[in-house]
C-alpha cells in the first residue's frame, strides 16, 4: 500500500529539518523496516512537507512504531521541526491524504 501524508514545519525550521534528514540513524531505518515500511519519501514546499510511504499496513506500522524507543527518540527530535501532521478522519491512521487518482492504476484496469 502507498500512503500520502502532509505535515507542516515550524516557521524557520526548513533547513534544520532537511539537515536532520541528510543521514537518518541506521537503527531508525531498521525500526521502520521491522514495522513493514518499505520506503518513505519526503518533498518540501516552503513549510509544507509531503510524504509518500510504501508499506504493508500503515495502521499496523504506526502501532508498532508508537511503542518503539528508537522511533520515540526520533519523534521527540522531529517535534522541534514539525508543527503538525494534517488530520483526515477518512485516511489511514487519521493522517493519510485522500487518494484521488493514479495513472498506473487506471492504465492497468
Amino acid at each position: 500500500m502507498r500512503i500520502a501524508l502532509h505535515s507542516v514545519l515550524h516557521d524557520g525550521q526548513e533547513l534544520a529539518y532537511e539537515q536532520a534528514h541528510r543521514v537518518v540513524p541506521e537503527d531508525l531505518l531498521a525500526a521502520l523496516q521491522r514495522a513493514g515500511i518499505r520506503d518513505w519519501s519526503i518533498w518540501r514546499d516552503g513549510r509544507d512537507l509531503f510524504h509518500v510511504v510504501e508499506c504493508d499496513d500503515f495502521d499496523a506500522a504506526q502501532r508498532t512504531l508508537a511503542d518503539d524507543p528508537v522511533n520515540q527518540r526520533w519523534q521527540q527530535t522531529m517535534s522541534a521541526y514539525v508543527a503538525r501532521f494534517t488530520e483526515n478522519p477518512q485516511g489511514a491512521a487519521g493522517m493519510g491524504l485522500r487518494h484521488v487518482w493514479t495513472l498506473s492504476e487506471q492504465a492497468d484496469s
